[in-house]
C-alpha cells in the first residue's frame, strides 16, 4: 500500500517558506533559471541554510515524500527560457 503524501508545488514552495501563489512560483522560476547542470539543485546560490537541508534531506530518501516536487522544480530550473519571457522581462538597465 502507498502510504507516501504526495505534494504539490505550492506545498513544497510554502514547505521552503516561499511565496506560493501560482504567479509567484513562476517568478521564481524566471528569476533563477537556468540553473547549470553542472550545479546540484541543493548548492544553489539562491536557497538560505535551512532551504538546503530540507531539499537534501527529502531529496535523496528513497520514496519521499517530497522528492517528486523537488524533481519537478529540479526540471523547471534547468530549462531554458523562452523567448518570449526574455522580451518580457524587466528592464533593469538605469539608462535611457
Amino acid at each position: 500500500m502507498d502510504t507516501t503524501t504526495h505534494h504539490d508545488m505550492q506545498a513544497l514552495f510554502c514547505q521552503l517558506g516561499l511565496p506560493d501563489s501560482p504567479a509567484e512560483i513562476k517568478q521564481f522560476i524566471r528569476l533563477h533559471r537556468p540553473l547549470p547542470q553542472t550545479l546540484n539543485l541543493s548548492e544553489a546560490p539562491f536557497w538560505n541554510a535551512s532551504q538546503v537541508a530540507f531539499i537534501r534531506e527529502q531529496w535523496h530518501q528513497d520514496d519521499g515524500d517530497w522528492c517528486g516536487q523537488i524533481d519537478q522544480l529540479n526540471a523547471l530550473l534547468r530549462e531554458h527560457p523562452d523567448p518570449s519571457e526574455l522580451a518580457q522581462a524587466p528592464n533593469d538597465s538605469t539608462g535611457g
